[in-house]
């Protein structure tokens, strides 16, 4: 009897051989090759199969019991599944309208492996692609801008947004993303850092729907305010498409007396966060009639003046105002929240920032803008006013608003400012699944269409991911080793089809139908 026979090799590798029983032994008839993958060893399975079911009056089992294991040779490997899903979300989407293979190269790359556009070819070729020339990459960046690929992928990406739900409430966030240079120039510059770093660098204004879904992408000079980018993103989005009833919600770092403004001014209503160190002018009359204790859970629906000059909160009122345009003119509506798990943490922080702070004063430490440290006459002292203060608002979070109560209440205020997560997900997404950073491009041309990339890829990854339930990183981890083998066994070249285990054949019916 003939049969297939699979061996553990000392590199950790299958053997797959052709054998038969004989004295109680396995006699190895045809070492067909060693699998270092699932792939591979479906492929030399059937491989064995075919040449079993071929001989079956043919096999000459008197042949040499060891055969060249050179003579199976894996010609190609094509992940053919995860490319077929990747562009039936691109078809989906509407993006197909961007007749340029060379573009969506580039997007599929992003998707799977994110890397330099130089790089790019290593990872289509991987995919069992044939990646255009490198100088044709550089003219799909050229021809990005020049015919309007990003206005193409906003209309996709707006047109699925409306057919899956509304853009009555978007939600903005931004980021910057550096560059390997040491010189600034018009655009790339030297700004604000979250990471402390002082490389040139861009900041990116990101718009997305209340699912996170990608709407509009704007790029702006690296030392410009994050206040001054949401207005132009807003602007653009309403232009583009002629919406004008929409709700903006953004984190406190949105916060600005001008954003509000303009916002009101536009007819758009926003949510932001309020910083913490409003919350006193705020909650002046509710401390002073019910003190400053919070129970888990409370709310505090009041207002908040729009400038200092502002005093609307009568503090001789024991009851909170309820916030009106026409009734408070120099005021907008404010919205607190007290949680004890907040307050737990916050608690943690202070702490942390007082031991801190005793350091630097004991010159333990050296520190260039300690919290709690003042200086006076050159002498470092513990700030213990800022301090007990601060300890007052622990627990404490919250929201601008110029939504009126009788239309939004204080729950659904808060529920769609937590929305937010959604976008800080795309965006690290963009930073770690579709890594936009660092920046490797150096004219201005060739940074917005790659971020024209970076978009139409987040929007894609954001499909499959609303579909599948899985994050994008996790579906390319599932099918990407699922690929198509072609051997060659004697000169002859045999395709064999990856084995799909059902957990991925899920995904794959859940993503395409």
């Amino acid at each position: 009897m003939v049969f297939l026979r699979k061996v553990k090799t000392a590199s950790g590798a299958t053997a797959v051989q052709i054998a038969r029983r004989e004295h109680r032994r396995d006699v190895v008839i045809e070492h067909l090759g060693s699998a270092h993958t699932e792939a591979e060893l479906a492929a030399l399975m059937q491989v064995g199969r075919r040449k079993i079911e071929e001989g079956q009056g043919v096999l000459d089992l008197g042949l040499e019991p060891e055969q060249d294991p050179r003579a199976t040779i894996v010609q190609a490997k094509a992940s053919r599944l995860l490319v077929a899903v990747i562009e039936s979300a691109w078809q989906t989407l509407g993006f197909g309208v961007i007749n340029d293979e060379a573009f969506f190269q580039l997007v599929l790359a992003r998707i799977v492996e994110p890397t330099s556009m130089l790089d790019a070819g290593r990872v289509l070729s991987e995919l069992g692609l044939t990646p255009a020339h490198r100088n044709t990459f550089s003219a799909t960046l050229r021809r990005a801008g020049q015919r309007g690929y990003r206005d193409q992928i906003a209309a996709a990406c707006f047109r699925d947004a409306t057919a899956w739900g509304d853009v009555s409430l978007c939600l903005y966030d931004v980021t910057t993303l550096y560059f390997e240079a040491e010189k600034e120039d018009d655009l790339r510059k030297v700004g604000y850092s979250k990471e402390r770093r002082v490389d040139p660098q861009v900041v990116v204004g990101l718009l997305v729907d209340r699912r996170g879904f990608p709407l509009e992408i704007g790029c702006f000079e690296g030392n410009k305010a994050e206040t001054l980018t949401m207005i132009p993103i807003i602007k653009a989005f309403q232009k583009r498409h002629g919406v004008s009833d929409m709700a903006v919600v953004a984190d406190a770092g949105m916060l600005s007396a001008t954003n509000l403004r303009e916002l009101d001014q536009a007819g758009l209503r926003f949510i932001v966060g309020s910083r913490v160190t409003k919350a006193p002018v705020d909650l002046e009359s509710h401390f002073r009639w019910h003190g400053d204790a919070l129970s888990d859970g409370q709310l505090i629906d009041t207002i908040t003046p729009k400038n200092r000059r502002s005093i609307e909160n009568d503090t001789k009122k024991k009851r909170e105002p309820v916030w009106d345009p026409e009734q408070h003119p120099g005021s907008w509506r404010a919205v607190w929240a007290y949680s004890a798990k907040r307050a737990a943490r916050d608690g943690k922080t202070l702490t942390l920032q007082e031991n801190r702070a005793k350091e630097v004063i004991a010159g333990e430490k050296t520190a260039r803008t300690p919290r709690f440290v003042k200086t006076t006459n050159g002498t470092k002292t513990l700030d213990e006013a800022s301090l007990t203060r601060a300890r007052r608002l622990v627990g404490l979070k919250g929201y601008v608003t110029n939504i009126p109560a009788g239309v939004m209440d204080p729950d659904e205020v808060i529920g769609s400012y937590h929305d937010l997560w959604r976008v800080e997900q795309s965006f690290r997404m963009s930073k770690t699944d579709l890594r936009a950073r660092p920046m490797f491009h150096h004219k201005r041309e060739s940074i917005e269409a790659h971020l024209t990339i970076v978009f139409a890829a987040l929007a894609v990854a954001r499909y499959l991911q609303q579909r599948s339930g899985v994050s994008i990183k996790k579906l390319v981890q599932t099918l990407r080793p699922l690929q198509e083998i072609t051997v060659s066994v004697a000169g002859q070249s045999i395709a064999a089809q990856p084995q799909i285990p059902p957990e991925a054949q899920e995904l794959i019916d859940r993503v395409t139908h």
